[in-house]
């Protein structure tokens, strides 16, 4: 029923073995977080007309505050209702249901970003733990108008305590416009 590409990196964050690894899991049911994020997205798009990714990648564009870095294909930015500390969320810029559906460019494009995103997360944070998920389209479930593709970074920096997992509210100490400018700010030029 779905596909989950996620990474596990350090032992705060689940990691069972030592070295750097990602898994993909294929599950019989849709993942409660994917399926609200799928029916939140329905719901904005049959208000709005439009899919609240794209108008994200849009409004990140237009702000710029919370961009880290972008290339021709996709936009890496700290979300502005980031649960986490440097949470990043990865976005193609245009709209696309299913990871399945990337080009060849496009992989090359995703993976330059990807890369530079971890590689500035471990730089600025002293390699912290973090996860890692790839959140896509559901098989078999027309959600191709409202719905887009896209990565999170999590990087494990705070716990996640009775309050958070009481009520589901996140409580970030670092604003997500701070974060993007401590990332925009780490040199990853090869030395």
């Amino acid at each position: 029923k779905y596909i989950l590409i996620f990474k596990n990196h350090g032992r705060e964050a689940g990691a069972s073995l030592v070295h750097s690894h990602s898994q993909l899991i294929a599950t019989p049911i849709v993942p409660k977080r994917v399926a609200e994020e799928i029916a939140g997205s329905a719901d904005y798009y049959r208000f709005r007309e439009r899919c609240v990714y794209c108008d994200m990648v849009n409004q990140e564009g237009l702000e710029g505050t919370r961009v880290v870095e972008e290339n021709s294909d996709f936009v890496a930015f700290e979300p502005f209702a980031a649960r986490f500390p440097f949470e990043t969320w990865i976005l193609p810029k245009v709209h696309s249901c299913n990871f399945g559906d990337i080009s060849a460019s496009q992989i090359d494009s995703f993976s330059v970003i990807l890369k530079n995103m971890l590689l500035r997360i471990h730089k600025a944070l002293d390699n912290p733990p973090y996860n890692f998920m790839l959140h896509t389209g559901i098989k078999g479930i027309e959600q191709s108008d409202h719905y887009h593709w896209h990565l999170e970074i999590v990087p494990r920096l705070t716990r996640v305590a009775g309050f958070e997992w009481g009520s589901g509210f996140y409580i970030n100490p670092m604003p997500p416009e701070h974060a993007a400018m401590y990332l925009r700010e780490v040199s990853i030029e090869e030395e």
